[in-house]
């Protein structure tokens, strides 16, 4: 029997349609280098037009990729929906990743052209040579002062946009390519993960649901977290869906400028990785926090530590959410459930600090990684997490490391150990490759890092594992000390008696400034095996 329904496709088109024409006063706010601007989504929906138009001038063709290097900013949101609206591909540029792990990823997706922060240019121009396939490099003025690269033709963008007219965009099949990420390359080369027009338009929707983040109209959301990262987390995508207000925070990224505008601005949902909360929170005291009602985090693990911080200080606990790349990336959200409301608020504080349910649409299971066994939902027993789903990546572009990330039934392979509770909330102990071997069973690093970092005196800590004689490995912790405090190793170890097991225990402590960061701000674990490479344990 076949259906009555009509069968329209899901294009990212219809998220402009609505902003332009339900909610073209709600307002997208930018920070740049000497202040804020303010734009209507009637305003933004026209100028998108007209950058399609220019994209149409510069000879751009349908499926080509269109790159960004670029801060978060209305610009930025204008090519966010002019590239895919208009059949092209928009490619997100992450400008923290090394200067060869760009070359690499901009020659690899075959870029057609760059739009660049003139901010930002600096770090681009020298490696414009370096590029196999660009023809244009347009450039957005944001109050950087950056010079132009010797013998390098810049386009102006303002000037492009103000000659062109406003395109109509034509129906698109909704499995078209909209945008590709490349995964951040802690091993070896980055990964580039394509994402289709329906797979973004029903992550957007997972992004509404109430029980994820929830976004909705009367919102104003704050994606802290970087437009050239999965995708700002579908938060810009749910902004413009719902006609929210946004507010994107351009180049100022400090913890004083971003409390300044969750303050100023009357942020509800505001959304970074746990070391931008952890620089925010003392930001925020003794102000007026009044409009928030969800402060989603997510990127790694959320020390429980922090999130209890938030709930004392602001009367709210940070919401944790868990995904990759790979799966675009929302794949579940630590709400808590009707049932489990009335739980003791230890035992709360221990589900917020999960990484929560599968959102609806998403599959997740623990399986055996020797045997491929599907293992328990009890809380307890350890598997390596996988997924699927509409949203979740069946492989990566043009890459024979495909087969090595997913499994024979099409599940996604995501590299993190877990447990699954009874009620379905997924507890990540580790990632594959940073859990501690030790005499033939696993520390987790990620639950003896929250430990430590519980200490009041302690801002960040890392674990890894050392080459031990007799163990195999043995846990090591970097620490990072919060400046108006002072604590010892001794210290340190007699806190964590009773909280982790004694064979848990790290062998060594050893303070440092500050914990390495990967490119998109989780603890670069590589980092600091390469420093403490040669670093001997005591009890070697």
């Amino acid at each position: 029997m076949q259906t009555t329904m009509q069968d329209r496709p899901l294009t990212l088109s219809h998220f402009l349609y609505r902003a332009e024409r339900y909610t073209p006063s709600k307002l997208i706010v930018s920070g740049t280098a000497t202040g804020v601007e303010e734009r209507s989504y009637g305003e933004w929906a026209l100028r998108t037009r007209q950058l399609a138009s220019v994209l149409d001038f510069l000879g751009v063709p349908r499926d080509a990729r269109v790159a960004t290097f670029a801060w978060n900013s209305a610009r930025h949101l204008e090519l966010y929906f002019a590239a895919p609206c208009s059949g092209r591909v928009l490619h997100t540029l992450n400008i923290r990743l090394f200067p060869e792990q760009l070359t690499y990823i901009v020659n690899h997706a075959e870029d057609d052209v760059i739009f660049v922060d003139r901010s930002l240019l600096g770090l681009l121009g020298p490696l414009l040579p370096t590029f196999t396939t660009v023809r244009h490099i347009v450039v957005m003025e944001d109050g950087g002062d950056a010079p132009d690269p010797d013998g390098v033709n810049l386009l102006d963008y303002e000037e492009l946009i103000a000659s062109a007219h406003p395109a109509e965009f034509q129906e698109l099949q909704e499995t078209r390519a909209a945008s590709m990420c490349y995964t951040s390359g802690t091993t070896g080369n980055p990964k580039g993960v394509v994402y289709s027009h329906r797979s973004t338009y029903l992550h957007t929707l997972a992004v509404l649901q109430a029980d994820s983040i929830g976004v909705r109209e009367s919102d104003t959301v704050m994606p802290v977290v970087p437009m050239f990262h999965a995708n700002a987390w579908g938060l810009a995508h749910a902004g413009v869906a719902t006609g929210a207000n946004l507010v994107l925070p351009g180049p100022r990224m400090t913890p004083s400028a971003l409390a300044d505008l969750i303050v100023e601005q009357r942020v509800t949902v505001p959304a970074g990785v746990p070391t931008i909360w952890m620089g925010v929170l003392p930001e925020l005291a003794g102000r007026d926090t009044s409009a928030l009602r969800a402060i989603p985090c997510g990127g790694s693990a959320v020390p429980k530590a922090l999130s209890e911080a938030y709930r004392e200080q602001l009367g709210l606990p940070i919401l944790q959410a868990w995904g990759m790349t790979e799966t675009s990336p929302i794949a579940s959200v630590a709400v808590t459930r009707s049932w489990l409301q009335d739980l003791p608020e230890d035992q709360l504080a221990d589900l917020r600090a999960s990484q929560g349910p599968a959102v609806l649409g998403v599959e997740l299971r623990i399986v055996d990684q020797e045997s491929g066994e599907e293992l328990a939902w009890d809380g307890v027993t350890r598997g390596e997490l996988q997924a699927a789903g509409p949203w979740i990546a069946s492989g990566y572009y043009n890459d024979d490391r495909s087969a090595e990330s997913f499994t024979h039934d099409g599940w996604l392979r995501t590299g993190d150990v877990a447990v699954i509770t009874t009620d379905g909330y997924v507890r990540i102990v580790d990632r594959t490759k940073d859990v501690v071997k030790s005499g033939g069973e696993w520390i987790s690093s990620v639950e003896l890092e929250n430990e430590i970092m519980a200490h009041p005196a302690v801002a960040e800590a890392a674990v890894i594992g050392l080459p031990h004689k007799k163990w195999g490995e043995r846990p090591f912790a970097a620490v990072v000390v919060r400046p108006d405090a002072s604590v010892t190793k001794e210290e340190i170890l007699e806190f964590l008696e009773g909280r982790v097991a004694s064979w848990w225990l790290p062998d060594d402590i050893v303070f440092i400034d500050e914990v390495p960061k990967t490119s998109v701000g989780k603890f670069s674990k590589k980092d600091l095996r390469d420093r403490f490479a040669d670093h001997v344990l005591p009890t070697e």
